[in-house]
């Protein structure tokens, strides 16, 4: 899950990467292009907008979906083994008081 995870979020960014550079193309070539070619970096720029969106929509629908798997093993864990959860809430709560005191 964490292999398949780091595999979209680098998809992810590379889609995004290749969309600004579109746009900044399109944006720093205005005035030096003719109008058709023009037409077709902003076609383009908007092909590519749409598929970013789309995948930015799919993304985040399984990081819903995992973040509610996880929600659920922990619920469950808690339910079969209450005072482990509570020494790890207690462990987190005083690592994060030891961090807030340092500052």
């Amino acid at each position: 899950m964490a292999q398949q995870k780091e595999s979209t979020s680098d998809q992810l960014r590379s889609e995004l990467e290749t969309l600004a550079n579109t746009l900044e193309e399109v944006l720093s070539s205005s005035a030096d292009k003719p109008k058709a070619e023009l037409d077709k970096l902003r076609s383009k720029a908007e092909s590519m907008l749409k598929d970013t969106r789309a995948r930015l929509s799919d993304t985040s629908g399984k990081i819903v979906d995992q973040t509610k798997e996880i929600a659920g093993r922990a619920d469950n864990y808690v339910h079969e083994k209450p005072w482990a959860g509570v020494g790890i809430g207690a462990a987190v709560g005083v690592v994060l008081g030891v961090l807030l005191t340092r500052r």
